[in-house]
């Protein structure tokens, strides 16, 4: 699959059994259609729904500078801003995934993380092994 950022071959980073794809050039990661939810599962994390269909009920933000096509059905994406402070990603118009990109998956740990674990060392761990696989590149 290609970036939708830099056009760039993904790779494949599994994770809990949950099979995410990942640009080394970017930073970005693609989650298809329920990998997040899994994903924020999996790291502890389970209670927003971040399904693209409740994500899709969210307003968009208009005029973002860098309006992206699915990387699964071509289609021009939706800007969505989630968190605090808001965090803009990419839906997939036809619920195919969602695309974060580089830093933004840290970003939204690091902030779940802080509102539901504060103070438990073994989540603020896996949440900073989870986060240094994401991070935004300097």
């Amino acid at each position: 699959m290609l970036c939708p950022e830099c056009r760039k071959v993904m790779i494949i980073v599994e994770s809990h059994r949950i099979e995410l794809d990942y640009c080394t050039n970017c930073g970005g990661v693609w989650f298809d259609t329920t990998e997040l939810e899994l994903f924020l599962e999996a790291a502890n994390l389970p209670g927003a729904d971040f399904t693209p269909e409740a994500l899709l009920r969210l307003p968009e933000v208009k005029a973002t500078p860098h309006p992206r096509k699915c990387p699964i059905c071509r289609r021009m994406m939706r800007d969505i801003a989630i968190g605090d402070p808001p965090i803009i990603i990419d839906v997939c118009r036809r619920g195919q995934g969602i695309w974060f990109d580089g830093g933004e998956v840290q970003q939204l740990l690091t902030e779940l993380a802080a509102k539901a674990h504060s103070g438990e060392g073994a989540s603020h761990r896996v949440m900073a092994f989870l986060g240094d696989t994401f991070k935004a590149k300097k």
